[in-house]
């Protein structure tokens, strides 16, 4: 059910995460799986994607949805943003749900809103034909304002209606209903195309990196964050352990690009004489430009303890 970042190619064909080909519908942000849930039971013929960035939120979802045997659901950590360019193909998504986003209040925060007017030209080439975004939120100034990128891009016919019962018994629904506020509700139905492809832009690699090392590993009695910036992104080395033998040392690490996000483990362990500087396949992490990055600075870091790089797969 939970989908990791190294099963996808750049695109995913949906019969692949599903095992069988029916019509694609979206959920983005979709906290505890209530409606998720309530979409999949009342739907068995569709298959039915949640993306969401709380840890949490995917963990209670997860474990909702397996308790009511539901087989049709795939759960994705992760931003929809990066999920809709880099892994969804053209056309391929029926219907997309947002219930109750992040309004992002503050002037400043505006920037990190889901329905911007690049996102509505970009959602247009992963809709099919007559497919359809459906937005339900309290926030009034959210509403306007997404109702306005999606005009200012020619490519939805919008109406606006009245929120679908099963939109109001979510738990952020059932709070602002109690509080007495008005919940506001629209329907995107796609009426043309964008010309722009938005064709995937991450580069994604077969093999992942690593790099031969020659040398004593360092104490690391003390570890001060560590940040490397690249084109395109960043790699932050959040924290560094002794390994439990005592002989390698472990790194946690976030890496940024894009719209992907991946916290990854990386090592530097002994390995025939040699060190061995790798990424761990815990969580099966994607192999892209920025655990290149990530390798490549590990083992520069590594060299400026004394160390002396052998050979370089990066």
């Amino acid at each position: 059910m939970l989908l990791r970042t190294g099963q996808f190619t750049f695109p995913t064909p949906p019969e692949q995460l599903f095992g069988r080909q029916a019509p694609l519908v979206l959920e983005i942000g979709f906290g505890d799986g209530g409606f998720l849930l309530d979409l999949a039971s009342r739907h068995p013929e569709w298959n039915v994607l949640g993306v969401e960035i709380s840890p949490g939120s995917v963990r209670r979802a997860r474990r909702r949805l397996r308790q009511a045997g539901l087989t049709n659901v795939r759960l994705y950590l992760g931003q929809a943003r990066f999920l809709v360019r880099q892994v969804l193909p053209p056309r391929s998504l029926h219907s997309v749900y947002v219930n109750f986003p992040d309004p992002w209040p503050k002037e400043r925060h505006r920037a990190r809103r889901l329905l911007q007017t690049s996102f509505f030209a970009l959602l247009s080439t992963r809709l099919e034909a007559q497919g359809t975004l459906r937005l339900t939120t309290d926030d009034a100034p959210y509403f306007a304002f997404a109702l306005e990128a999606a005009q200012q891009t020619g490519l939805f016919r919008i109406e606006v209606t009245e929120p679908p019962p099963e939109t109001l018994q979510t738990k952020y629904a059932r709070k602002w209903q109690a509080q007495q506020k008005p919940i506001y509700h629209a329907v995107f139905h796609k009426a043309a195309e964008a010309p722009d492809p938005f064709l995937p832009t991450i580069e994604r690699y077969d093999v992942m990196h690593h790099a031969v090392l020659e040398g004593v590993l360092p104490k690391l009695e003390h570890f001060e964050k560590l940040v490397h910036a690249f084109e395109g992104g960043h790699v932050i080395f959040l924290e560094a352990y002794r390994s439990l033998d005592g002989s390698g040392l472990l790194f946690l690490a976030r890496i940024e690009e894009e719209d992907l996000v991946q916290e990854v483990l990386l090592e530097a362990a002994p390995r025939e004489g040699r060190v061995l500087v790798r990424v761990l396949p815990f969580g099966l992490p994607l192999s892209t430009r920025g655990t290149r990055e990530a390798v490549r600075y590990l083992s520069t870091w590594l060299e400026a303890q004394g160390m002396r790089l052998c050979e370089a797969f990066f």
